[in-house]
Order: structure tokens, then sequence, then C-alpha cells
């Protein structure tokens, strides 16, 4: 009710304010949209760009851990590779140390020499990682750790079953390639308390292929922080690295550490990216051959805060383009108003009979130039009055009414060939075309024939339809299928051109480039049949109902008046058996059928 009294006392008889919310609307809405769409837009790439991040971090990862990996592997590569050095690595895991030495010994006074020392092997190894914390060598046959600690001091503690959970624990984690550091044994070396992760290699005698024992290796967990300098300050959540059994052995926040790492089952179900529960975005790496596990957790809320300032941005700019294309236009169409209402009172003032009235307006532009032959105007009409020639002017008046009542339609058609040729010879042939063709179609609509056939309705589809093929260039074309016999048939005038031009309103699709209808002639016993089929948006099925009770119930529905015209000028002129059939599919396309006598008994002339 508000709204209906605000638009009767300032819209209803205010063209500029109509112009000027018509056109706010238009700008808000169309602002407000790209706005929108450029924000999904950029946010999209603002989220990918940080799962890109994400991604290069976990690869980053896992890239160090694999490689600590495959520097642990190549130690034992190393040793079976040195027949000698494995000969030792074997006999120091499957001997007593004190035995291993008097061996070496035996070694270096025979005719053999001095062979490689297994202890200064594995010394050199831990000297050339700085990663390393700890490398130890297990004997299972000796129950005895040999242990190497961040010093480079190497040592020998002695792991009895009886009085140690180390065998066990040793035994229980065989098969563990990365992993926590085992509590016991860390208690027993005395290594410090810091995180680490261990890499555990068999040791096997490579003579028998009996397993002798393991070694493992202790790497500081801080040192993985070093793979993500380049990320450190871009990446968002948190950057996990999980043993096979979901321990954490790494983790950026510093608290999972050790622990369980709660939404393991849920990880392990993800194969790249997924989401656990509502909010956190996984991002995953599995490296088969160690059994670890590098992800990204990021919750949902950090990565809308990469592009909470692009939103911010987009909103900014959106309002003051919105203020800018209200106010500027406002400005623009307010100062044209004041202008025309300032015509428009001088004019009532002429009216009421001050033909001294002048329109001050000296500017040059389209207003101008009427306020300016408005005035003019108004010194002539006082100078005719004064020479008392209102008579005259009347008769005039009289005279010109008389000549436009005579002008004929060739006066149109001479005009619109000029124009043609005109055009072709400014080389706009596409233009002298349609300006051809609605020369040709007007004539046919205004001229009076005393046999109006089939071939005259078909020309007129045609040229009619030439014109919107050349508008719309490539988007559309059209094929008139009609055998020579059928071109003489006698047929009302408009009895195929409104259908054709429903189908160009309502049917053809501008975002598509093979728009196409037909037009075909076919025999159908003594009747002739006319198929205009198209590929456009085809009719809704509610909407195919009502179209069709208009034809056969006009009282019921007053819609679809062109198809209606010429399905009753049908009925009426030939019988019920003849009219107009439609059949439609949503987005597949239209085809109308015409029956009608092929002698055309009873065709009115210009009907």
């Amino acid at each position: 009710m508000i709204i209906g009294n605000v638009y009767r006392k300032y819209f209803k008889n205010n063209l500029f304010l109509k112009m000027i919310l018509f056109f706010s609307i238009i700008m808000i809405v169309t602002i407000i949209t790209f706005s929108y769409l450029m924000f999904l837009s950029l946010s999209e790439a603002a989220v990918q760009r940080q799962m890109n991040i994400q991604k290069r971090a976990v690869e980053s990862v896992s890239s160090y851990v694999s490689g600590k990996y495959e520097s642990v592997q190549n130690m034992m590569r190393d040793v079976y590779r040195d027949s000698e050095l494995a000969s030792n690595t074997s006999f120091l895991m499957e001997h007593p140390y004190e035995e291993y030495v008097r061996f070496r010994l035996d070694k270096f006074y025979s005719d053999i020499g001095a062979t490689t020392d297994a202890v200064q092997f594995f010394r050199n190894k831990m000297e050339d990682d700085p990663d390393i914390r700890s490398l130890m060598l297990y004997s299972a046959d000796q129950q005895q750790l040999y242990v190497y600690n961040q010093h480079k001091q190497f040592k020998i503690i002695p792991t009895n079953a009886a009085r140690s959970f180390v065998p066990d624990a040793m035994y229980l984690e065989e098969e563990a390639q990365v992993s926590i550091p085992n509590i016991w044994v860390r208690k027993i070396v005395n290594l410090p308390d810091q995180q680490m992760y261990s890499l555990r290699v068999p040791v096997n005698n490579k003579q028998s292929l009996r397993n002798v024992g393991q070694l493992l290796v202790y790497f500081d967990a801080e040192k993985i922080w070093g793979s993500l300098a380049n990320y450190r300050d871009d990446f968002k959540g948190t950057i996990v690295v999980l043993s096979a059994h979901g321990d954490v052995l790494f983790d950026t926040s510093n608290t999972l550490y050790g622990s369980k790492y709660p939404y393991a089952e849920q990880v392990s179900s993800i194969y790249d990216t997924g989401v656990i529960g509502e909010d956190m975005i996984i991002t995953k790496l599995t490296q088969s051959q160690g059994g670890y596990t590098v992800l990204s957790a990021v919750p949902k809320e950090e990565l809308a805060a990469t592009y909470r300032g692009v939103r911010n941005s987009i909103i900014t700019i959106a309002l003051i383009c919105i203020l800018v294309a209200i106010i500027v236009p406002s400005l623009f169409i307010g100062n044209f108003a004041r202008r025309i209402y300032n015509i428009i009172r001088l004019m009532r003032k002429v009216k009421k009979g001050d033909l001294k009235a002048r329109i001050d307006d000296p500017r040059e532009d389209e207003l101008g130039q009427i306020s300016k032959s408005f005035n003019d105007m108004l010194d002539e009409l006082n100078l005719y009055i004064d020479r008392g020639l209102k008579a005259e002017i009347k008769q005039k008046h009289a005279e010109l009414a008389a000549l436009e009542a005579r002008v004929n339609p060739h006066f149109l058609y001479n005009t619109l060939e000029v124009i043609r040729m005109r055009s072709i010879s400014h080389g706009a042939h596409d233009v002298a075309e349609m300006i051809y063709s609605l020369s040709v179609l007007f004539k046919s609509f205004v001229q009076q024939k005393s046999n109006y056939t089939l071939k005259d309705e078909l020309e007129a589809c045609r040229l009619y339809l030439e014109l919107f093929r050349i508008r719309y260039k490539d988007k559309f074309s059209y094929s008139i299928r009609c055998d020579k016999p059928f071109e003489s048939i006698p047929i009302f005038k408009m009895s195929l051109q409104p259908i054709i031009e429903n189908y160009i309103l309502h049917g053809m699709r501008a975002d598509r480039n093979d728009n196409h209808i037909e037009i075909s002639v076919q025999p159908s016993g003594e009747d002739c049949i006319v198929q205009v089929r198209d590929n456009g948006k085809g009719i809704a099925r509610e909407r195919l109902e009502q179209i069709m009770t208009g034809l056969y119930h006009p009282d019921k529905n007053a819609e679809s008046f062109g198809l209606r015209s010429i399905h009753e000028r049908l009925g009426l002129l030939f019988g019920d058996r003849y009219g107009l059939e439609i059949e439609s599919e949503e987005g597949q396309g239209t085809t109308l059928t015409i029956r009608f006598p092929r002698k055309g008994e009873g065709v009115i002339n210009h009907v």
C-alpha cells in the first residue's frame, strides 16, 4: 500500500524519476551480479592457490623424509656391496665385541691385511649427516646395542631380555620402517628429551641370508622445518607426518608429537584431498615404501581468511560503483529534466497566448537547438500574425494535409531503394540485403493480389527469415522445401508468417550458433501439409496445454493470438478437419503442422 502511494505520488507521472529508478535498478543488479561472480572467481582462485601451497609444502616435507629414508637404505646397500664389510658387519652382529676385535686383528696380521671396519663405517655415515641424533645396531643374537650418540661416541649396551624390554620392543617393531623412537630404547641409551623419528632397516647375513639384527637411525624431527623454509609464512593449518600406525612423528603446531593422530582412521580413507568433519580440509601424500604419510590439515575458516581481503575490496569497489552509477546519471538526468520542464513551462505560456515568452537556453546540444528553434518559431509566428496571414496559414495546413493523404506507398519503396543503393555504393552489402528484403516484404504485405498462392506466402517468409539471417549472421539458418506443383496452391495471407515470427521472438536461442528453422511442404491425400520445424527452446508441457486450449477454446484462453487466428481462419474457410497441430519438447524444439486443401476451394481473396 505504501509502495503504491509512493509510486503514484512521485513516479507515475514523472518520466525522469522513472528513468533514474529504472537505470539505478539495472546498474545495482548488474554491479551486484558482476561483483558476486568476480568474488566467486577470485575466492576460488585464492583457495586453489592456497591449496597448491599446501600441496607443495606436503611434497617438500615428504621429499625430505624420503631422502632420509633412502639414506638409511643406502647405508645397508653400501654394506652389502662390499663383501668384506658385509662379512665384518655380520661377524659383529653375531659375536661379542671382543671376538670381533680379535677377528679384525687376525685379518690384519694375516695375508688379507686391513679390511673395512664396520664400527668405523657407521661412525662415518653418522658424521656425514648432521640431522642424525643417534645410530644403533641391535644384535638379536647377542641382545645388545651398538650405539653412536650425537657426539659420535660409540657405546655397547647390553639388553638382556631378563632385565630389559628392548629385545621385545625390537621384535614387535621390526616391521615398522618409519616410527616414533621406542621409549625403552630411548631410556636405555639415555637420549635427550627432544622430538625425533626413527628409521629401521633389518640387517641380514649376506651368506646365509639370516636376520642377525636391525639398524636404527634416530633423526632430529625439528630439522623437518628446514624443508618448509620456502612455505613457512604461506602455508595454513598444520603439517603433520604420521607413521604407518597413525603416530605423529612431526607436526608444525608442536602439540601432537608422539601421540595418536585423532583423525587417523578418517585420513586413511582419503586418497589425495578430502574433508574431515565439516570444516577440516586434508591434503595427503603417502610414501608407500617407508609407510609414512605427510598431510596438511587446514580449517575452512583459515582458507576463508585468504580471500577475506578480496571480498572486502570487492564490496568496497561495488559500493563506490553503485554510488557513482546512481549519482552521476541522476545529476545528468536531473539537469536534463530541469531544461525539459523549462521548455514545457514556456510552451504552456505560449498556449495561454503569451507569444512574447522565450526559452533561455544558450547551449548547443539537442535541447538547446529545440529551444532556439522554438524561439525562432515564435518570432516567425509573431511576424505572420502581424501581417494578418492567419487565414493563409490555415489554408496551407489544409493543403499540406491533403498532400500527405495522397502520398503513395511507392514513395516508401523508392526511398528504401535509394538507401539500398547508397549502402551498396559504400560497401555495406548486408545492410543493402536487409533493406531489399524489408522493401519487398513490405510491398508483399501492402500489395493487393487477386490470386495469393503458397509461393507468395513462402516468399514472404523467406524475406522475413532473410532479415534475421543477416542480423544474426552465423548463428541462424533456415531452409524452405517446396516442390513446384505445390507453389500454385491458393492460400490466404499471413498463414505462415506469424508462426515464423513466434519462433524468432520466443523460440530462438541467442546463445547458440546452430539455430535452424525448416519449412517443408508435403502432400497428404487431397490435402497439403506444411511443417515448420525448429531446434529452439521448445514449449513446456503446461504452456503447450494452454496454447492448445486457446486454439480450440478461444473463450477460455486469450493468448497466442497469431496461432489462434490462423487456426480459426483455416477452420472457417475449409472445415473443422483443417487447422494447426503443435508438437514440442522443452529444450529440443517445436514442430507446427498446417493442413489445408490442395485445391483451395472456398479461399477468400485477401483474407
